[in-house]
């Protein structure tokens, strides 16, 4: 069985690309030890969900789905865009619509899903 490559990033940074879309990246400020908590935080948070799903509870699958976006948004992928450029949040876009298509096509990316 072979490892899932890992996503690319576009050039500035700023996203992830899967399937095609990109994704907002985490914010390059974070320090190492604040994003390592945070993503514990997120893992946490994302086995919460599933275990209220499997437990068919709606009140902690709720409150779970909310840590969820607490820390995705203490990471900067989500809320507020953590660049102070002005350029817009591009963030769930298919790439192939953004300004980031040729790059896209140039490092051999695949668009077609």
């Amino acid at each position: 069985m072979s490892a899932k490559p890992s996503p690319i990033t576009t050039p500035d940074g700023r996203y992830i690309v899967v399937s095609g879309r990109l994704w907002r990246a985490a914010n390059p400020a974070l320090s190492d030890e604040a994003r390592a908590g945070l993503i514990a935080d997120l893992m946490r948070a994302r086995r919460a969900v599933a275990t209220a799903r499997r437990a068919g509870d709606r009140s902690a699958e709720t409150a779970a789905h909310a840590a969820v976006d607490q820390a995705k948004q203490a990471l900067g992928e989500r809320g507020p865009v953590w660049w102070s450029d002005g350029a817009p949040d591009l963030n769930r876009h298919m790439i192939r619509t953004t300004p980031y298509a040729g790059w896209f096509r140039e490092v051999g990316g695949n668009d077609d899903r």
